[in-house]
């Protein structure tokens, strides 16, 4: 057997592959938010003359920081992560092939940080989901399976095209985790450095991932618990534990304070916090606790319920991890009871943090992108739980769950179809409540059909932006992009097309070969 033959027949490489080929096949080109623009743009600033923030953008973004120049309100985090792509994507730009094309949307420059950027995290993530599943004793085809589901069957693969903070900070908290129970383990001191320096990484993109951190310590504690630990040799293993996160974690605390007393001469104050004293000062009719401003009970709730945003809706699977959860939990392993408590204390942190946030959803999201990879981290146990215990829950338990993943695959796929505004603008018409999932779904068949106008489907706050109504109203993925644009030569269009198309049957004979092989190692 050829080393190729061996590479096709490891279920690991050809998880990989098909982790590569989803984030692949999947890009628009664009980075699908204002606000990883503005990250990049910060990521442009430290190493060229631009600033982070320009003056025109300012007061829709931007806050005065030292000398009065203006800053990004963001975490260095993820402007860190995207720099190596834009120096790359930078030099590329400005070879004489793209001469004519300049800086047209999507840019070349965006276009190179979107899809290695993109590649390189969900790649990274089925790496680390497939250890950690491994850990937790479930098999080979059982992790494939779960890796899977995370990838396709969750919000993960709408922020796989979407290029916000929130896989970077899943890929972070699952690395956390895993390598925390390593030590647990092993009691290797690189294993338990390498997850208390992701946890401290996650620090850097978003302030609020301290509960992630605080997951990651409690996950600690629970298996200690769970395994029978208990007397000195627990407070041993808590103090291990403590020698080493505490100092990690106030070393990124302290890095996340430097970047802040950089950027507005201060170590303790936030930018939250400058950005409300602004805020306030251009319209003093604003509430002085803007911007939390929200009923507690109405941030809660619409997160749980509102059809505009509920996680229940928008990532079925977490209904399936729960009632697998209560209903196998005397059957659990140590560890897995200690991560499905952990992480669901962690979603739990999330909806009452943000509850009272003006904008408790995120604005303009697919879903509600705040509580999102939470989410996704139950929702994770789903699919290796059904699997696992299928004979011990009964046919019924078992088609609910094979519902439940289609529904939530398809969900997902529509969240790919259309950039994310499309039914925000369309809401201003239709009103409140909207069920966005099934406005979605209306959308796609009415675009396929040509049926967008004969159904009340455009309206005029979809027109007033001219480039959000030309990303609106495309499909959303490089090769339709280009086409209605405009500006890339009929050739370069085509290229694409065939390359996309390529990507995809390239990803339907891998997934073909992962099903293979998965009945190999089940026979064998």
């Amino acid at each position: 057997m050829s080393r190729i033959e061996k590479w096709f027949r490891n279920p690991i490489f050809l998880l990989c592959l098909a982790a590569g080929l989803i984030a692949f096949v999947v890009q628009s080109g664009e980075v699908g938010s204002a606000d990883t623009m503005h990250r990049l743009q910060s990521t442009h600033a430290f190493w060229t003359s631009e600033p982070p923030v320009f003056p025109n953008e300012y007061p829709e973004f931007g806050v005065h920081g030292r000398n009065g120049s203006l800053q990004s309100w963001y975490g260095i985090g993820q402007s860190l992560l995207m720099l190596p792509s834009d120096l790359l994507g930078t030099f590329i730009a400005k070879l004489h092939l793209f001469d004519r094309y300049g800086d047209t949307d999507p840019t070349v420059r965006d276009i190179v940080v979107t899809y290695l950027t993109q590649i390189l995290i969900t790649v990274l993530t089925a790496l680390v989901c497939f250890k950690l599943l491994r850990q937790f004793s479930f098999g080979v085809n059982q992790s494939v399976a779960g890796v899977l589901s995370l990838l396709v069957a969750t919000t993960h693969l709408h922020y796989t095209q979407n290029m916000m903070e929130n896989n970077y900070i899943c890929l972070l908290t699952l690395v956390g985790i895993s390598f925390e129970y390593e030590w647990l383990k092993t009691g290797s001191s690189r294993a338990l450095l390498i997850g208390t320096g992701a946890f401290g990484l996650n620090l850097l993109t978003r302030l609020t991932t301290g509960l992630d951190l605080l997951a990651g310590a409690l996950f600690v504690l629970l298996v200690l618990w769970f395994e029978g630990v208990r007397g000195r040799v627990f407070w041993s293993r808590c103090r291990e534990y403590a020698v080493v996160a505490v100092p990690v974690f106030c070393f990124f605390g302290f890095l996340d304070r430097l970047y802040q007393f950089y950027r507005f001469g201060s170590f303790t104050n936030t930018y939250a916090s400058l950005v409300a004293r602004e805020t306030i000062a251009r319209d003093p009719s604003l509430p002085s606790n803007w911007p939390w401003t929200n009923p507690w009970h109405g941030g809660v709730l619409g997160a749980l319920f509102a059809p505009e945003k509920s996680i229940f809706l928008f990532d079925p699977l977490i209904i399936l991890a729960l009632v697998l959860l209560v209903l196998h939990w005397r059957r659990l392993a140590p560890p897995v009871r200690a991560y499905g408590i952990a992480t669901g204390v962690m979603l739990l942190a999330y909806l009452s943090f943000y509850a009272r946030y003006f904008a408790w959803a995120g604005d303009f999201a697919w879903g509600d992108r705040y509580v999102s990879t939470a989410v996704e981290l139950v929702a994770l146990m789903a699919i290796p739980l059904l699997l696992k215990y299928r004979r011990e829950a009964g046919r019924t338990v078992w088609v609910m769950g094979m519902v439940l993943l289609v529904a939530s695959i398809v969900i997902q796929i529509e969240s790919l179809m259309f950039w994310l505004p499309l039914e925000i603008y369309q809401e201003e018409t239709l009103g409140h409540p909207t069920l966005v999932i099934a406005l979605r779904a209306k959308n796609i068949v009415a675009f396929a059909f040509g049926k967008m106008d004969a159904w009340g489907l455009n309206n005029v706050a979809m027109t007033q932006d001219p480039w959000d109504y030309v990303h609106i109203t495309c499909w959303n993925f490089l090769p339709f992009l280009l086409r209605r644009v405009g500006e890339a030569p009929a050739w370069a269009v085509g290229v694409a097309f065939v390359v996309w198309s390529a990507g995809l049957a390239a990803l339907a004979a891998t997934l073909v070969q992962i099903r293979r092989v998965a009945r190999q190692l089940r026979e064998s």
